[in-house]
């Protein structure tokens, strides 16, 4: 599968409020753009403080009412495979901050299964392959099973991780499927479900977001260009946009030649 390559621009907020603020901002005003034009929109969300902030930032704004949210399917880049009510769910998260106050069709959020589904580690990593793969555009020779998302958000870890694809683990380097069941993970809860590098590198827009200062060496390292194996930041990268959103704590030794002031 061929790969697309994108030069990674950095936007820096002073504080983590402007910066939910700011991606939020962006988020509701893409898919509004795509939705108004009668397309589908794929979205890919994140778990973790910053994720959780973005959304809910993204629902305090008025446009977020005025979203035509049957157009817009949701997705996961990773879940903790723990209970359905568990906290660490993303996906409670995510529907408690943002998708719960939406319009939008149960069958448009696409959930990862729970360890109360009936379903092992491994077939919910597999049941969630098929159902990327229902979504896969047929037109597109230049792709694999799973849809490309117009926006896929991403945490990033202070050791680089992104989604729950650790440094250094056999799981960044597999490039002939879509989900990977994650065990022993290096970062509580031990067993997750991730997606793995093709369909993040698949994604229109990759937006990692990153906040405090022990993220200023995983950015450092990313943008420096650094191996994904094992600094797996480095390698997620967009089709047409690679943004990093930072705040100024983990800004402090950006170049300021990689700073997009007018994104």
């Amino acid at each position: 599968m061929a790969e697309f390559f994108t030069e990674k621009r950095v936007v820096i907020s002073p504080d983590t409020d402007h910066l939910a603020d700011s991606v939020a901002s962006r988020f509701l005003s893409r898919v509004y753009k795509r939705s108004e034009a009668g397309e589908t929109v794929h979205v890919s969300l994140t778990g973790g403080t910053m994720g959780t902030a973005v959304l809910r930032a993204a629902a305090a704004r008025p446009k977020a009412s005025k979203i035509d949210w049957s157009r817009v399917h949701f997705w996961w880049s990773d879940e903790r495979f723990v209970a359905q009510d568990s906290d660490d769910r993303n996906e409670k998260q995510a529907r408690e901050a943002f998708l719960d106050g939406l319009d939008i069709p149960a069958a448009n959020i696409h959930a990862m299964a729970s360890t109360d589904s009936g379903l092992d580690l491994d077939a919910a990593a597999s049941a969630y392959a098929e159902e990327l793969a229902a979504f896969a555009p047929a037109d597109r020779a230049d792709s694999g099973p799973w849809p490309s998302f117009d926006i896929c958000l991403l945490g990033v870890g202070p050791d680089g991780h992104i989604a729950s694809l650790f440094p250094d683990r056999p799981e960044i380097s597999l490039v002939d499927v879509s989900t990977v069941a994650v065990r022993d993970s290096p970062k509580p809860p031990p067993d997750r479900i991730s997606v793995t590098r093709p369909v993040i590198n698949s994604s229109q827009r990759v937006w990692m977001v990153l906040a405090g200062a022990d993220k200023a060496s995983a950015l450092g390292l990313a943008l420096a260009g650094a191996s994904y194996l094992s600094v797996p930041a480095a390698g997620a990268k967009g089709r047409r946009r690679t943004v990093l959103f930072v705040d100024d704590a983990a800004a402090a030794q950006v170049p300021q030649e990689l700073i997009d002031r007018d994104y």
